[in-house]
């Protein structure tokens, strides 16, 4: 264990972070079992998808996408949230050491700074069920489901911009190297900014297009 005081991986250097336990797992370790388990969830999915009645490869993809960003906030996010002690983990618990390898790339959740506490958490708590809601609606083609997903994707662009302009705003120097910034802080997190990005333009063509066919039956009557 490193007593209060002796030297953390993180950036700064003066962050302090009483009874800090170092990483138990190597970045290969902690890094493949989260690509290979949400590989099996969306492999399971995919799967599972196939089964339902007249359903298009676009909304099979979405149905995967919306598990694994479901599951990744509620299991991942959720823990860190719920769990602001992770870094004094005696034990190798591994959610715990996930946050601890992020954190090299923003030492902002080790520290647990406010705004991304509140980022997660608002994810965590309320994005992360709807992402599951959506799988249902659309396997059970409900009429709420372009609806909902352009709700849950405006949540995550807006918490992901916040998650950035406050990352600038505050210094933009909170990771150990470019190599941890880049791979962590940006690689990680550009999913939810494009894929989001493009859901949004798949939901609104589809409503805008039901509401003309509406519009267009209305007149002939």
């Amino acid at each position: 264990m490193v007593a209060q005081g002796e030297a953390h991986p993180y950036v700064p250097q003066d962050l302090k972070l009483p009874d800090f336990v170092p990483i138990f797992l190597s970045q290969s370790h902690i890094v493949g079992v989260y690509g290979l388990s949400s590989f099996l969830v969306v492999l399971f999915m995919w799967i599972l998808s196939g089964f339902v009645p007249k359903i298009s490869k676009t909304d099979r993809v979405l149905m995967c996408w919306w598990i694994f960003t479901g599951l990744t906030h509620m299991v991942l996010e959720g823990y860190f949230v719920f769990t602001p002690d992770f870094y004094k983990k005696t034990s190798p618990v591994y959610l715990a050491e996930v946050w601890k390898e992020y954190s090299k790339g923003d030492s902002r959740y080790v520290g647990r700074d406010s705004g991304v506490v509140s980022v997660e958490g608002i994810t965590a708590v309320i994005e992360g069920p709807a992402c599951l809601l959506a799988v249902y609606a659309i396997a059970a083609k409900k009429s709420y489901r372009y609806v909902l997903q352009i709700a849950i994707c405006l949540g995550q662009l807006y918490g992901t911009a916040v998650y950035f302009i406050t990352a600038v705003l505050e210094g933009d120097n909170f990771a150990a190297s470019p190599f941890y910034y880049y791979a962590y802080y940006v690689f990680a997190n550009h999913f939810w900014v494009w894929i989001p990005t493009l859901i949004v333009i798949h939901c609104w063509k589809k409503i805008c297009a039901a509401v003309k066919v509406h519009e267009q039956k209305t007149k002939t009557r």
